[in-house]
């Protein structure tokens, strides 16, 4: 029986460009890509007349089984990328996080456990939660496992955040190493001490939940981190940028040479903090995440900063936690567990929005949700991208579909859904993850464990970059005569 797939009939679009093509997968990889191909003998054709074929969406940001806030996230690495298949994104990268004091290795041991039964395939970043010599020298283990990318959050103090200075001993580390620094930004300090004094003031619902991380801690936290790769020669890539306040800073870094990146979520683009200030606890608590939402105005300013080049990726932060779960801070908006969905419904909402909205082209759509996270990330060329040997990694992409989100009809583990009611236009129709239909007729075919880890090489590239930025700041001594 033929191992081979021909999708016939398509417009095969890229980042770069649209063109009528047929693509032909043998195996696990894409063989050939043209115009009036044959299909070999015994191979699976698929129609794709009239629609588009895309890369499978690649979303540089979730949390599957992420122990946090004294909780556990509900979607796991089955049934995660197994709901992300069914709205088009083929791989994920999650996030490693390890315990303050504990090693690095063990964490990433553990993640790669709990990964083991993914549907489709994963990568990850590596957090780091500490500083000694032992992390250190573990940071280089780390890249010779595939893992090149290290995330800091600047926030949740006596958790997970660190200070300024293990954000500059480790930057220096993972330039020397040509990785990719990440940064949650938020000023940690302030978010605690605003919390703190709000809910002293006795405002102690969902509502307290952005008034205690307004605009400006984040705005505040990206340029201190920029500023801190800026000098250290470190490349930076800023995650769930939600505000004004914190893009123009990456906007600024850009335009003088820097190399950075700015991620935002589909979820910001979309929605405001109004959700805060229903009446329904458990509705407004679902909106809980962190940054907040943010006021009106703010979500035009982010599709500005994707038309403009200063987002380079609308990602998820896919992190969902139940009713029950989120009720463990019924009374404390400060215990609240952060973290909402989105991974089956970004590409649609953003083309929905996007591209149906007039606001994107489709190549540009599939730089924001594929092409441009593999090209960072080192998941190209065998990620988000058509090409003969590239990952047969692949969305049939029907842009008359229409359907309306529910959490009734979800396939994520969440009872909760952002996009709750919103109907678009524009959805997969089949989904390959390398070579194999994992979505197709509104019906999942992914098996959990299918999917793979995929290593990344070091960012040499970036490395050289940042180097010599590095050098060319450094002080020279001044002779004086005696």
């Amino acid at each position: 029986m033929s191992n081979s797939t021909l999708i016939r009939g398509g417009t095969v679009v890229t980042a770069e460009r649209e063109h009528r093509a047929d693509v032909l997968v043998h195996g696990e990889t894409i063989a050939a890509v043209g115009e009036g191909l044959e299909a070999p003998a015994g191979a699976t054709v698929i129609d794709a007349g009239g629609a588009f074929v895309m890369p499978g969406g690649v979303d540089p940001h979730t949390h599957m089984e992420m122990p946090f806030m004294g909780t556990v996230s509900a979607d796991d690495f089955a049934s995660g990328p197994a709901a992300a298949a069914s709205g088009g994104t083929t791989t994920i990268v999650d996030f490693v996080i390890p315990s303050p004091q504990e090693s690095l290795l063990a964490a990433l041991d553990t993640w790669r456990g709990r990964a083991a039964k993914a549907t489709s395939d994963y990568s990850f970043h590596m957090a780091i939660t500490w500083w000694s010599d032992q992390v250190s020298r573990e940071m280089a283990e780390v890249v010779k496992q595939g893992v090149t990318s290290f995330k800091y959050y600047m926030a949740y103090k006596g958790a997970i955040m660190v200070d300024d200075g293990v954000l500059v001993e480790s930057f220096q580390r993972v330039r020397d190493l040509g990785g990719l620094c990440l940064v949650h930004a938020e000023h940690g300090e302030l978010v605690a001490h605003l919390q703190d004094s709000i809910f002293a003031a006795g405002i102690t619902g969902p509502e307290g939940h952005p008034l205690s991380r307004p605009p400006a801690v984040e705005g505040e936290a990206s340029h201190r981190a920029l500023r801190l790769a800026e000098v250290l020669g470190a490349p930076l890539y800023v995650v769930h940028t939600s505000c004004r306040d914190a893009m123009e800073p990456i906007g600024r870094a850009r335009a003088a040479g820097q190399r950075c990146f700015g991620e935002s979520l589909i979820q910001h683009l979309v929605v405001d903090d109004s959700v805060y200030r229903n009446t329904d606890w458990n509705q407004a608590a679902h909106h809980v995440m962190s940054p907040p939402f943010r006021p009106n105005g703010h979500q035009e300013a982010l599709w500005q900063g994707i038309a403009d080049g200063t987002i380079s990726v609308v990602a998820t932060d896919h992190c969902v936690f139940n009713t029950e779960q989120k009720r463990k801070g019924f009374g404390d908006f400060r215990k609240i567990p952060n973290g909402t969905g989105g991974l089956e419904d970004r590409m649609s909402v953003l083309w929905h929005l996007g591209v149906g909205g007039g606001r994107l082209t489709p190549c540009e759509f599939v730089a924001l949700t594929s092409t441009n996270a593999a090209r960072i990330f080192n998941l190209a060329p065998r990620k988000g991208l058509i090409a003969p040997g590239s990952d047969a990694d692949l969305v049939v992409w029907d842009p008359g579909k229409s359907r309306t989100i529910s959490a009734k009809s979800q396939r994520s583990r969440g009872d909760f859904n952002v996009f709750e009611g919103m109907t678009v236009v524009g959805n997969a129709a089949v989904t390959l993850s390398r070579g194999s239909v994992i979505w197709q007729n509104d019906t999942l075919q992914a098996e959990p464990g299918r999917g793979r880890f995929v290593p990344r090489a070091p960012f040499a590239d970036y490395a050289r970059a940042g180097q010599r930025r590095f050098d060319a700041a450094k002080p020279t001594a001044v002779k004086r005569g005696g």
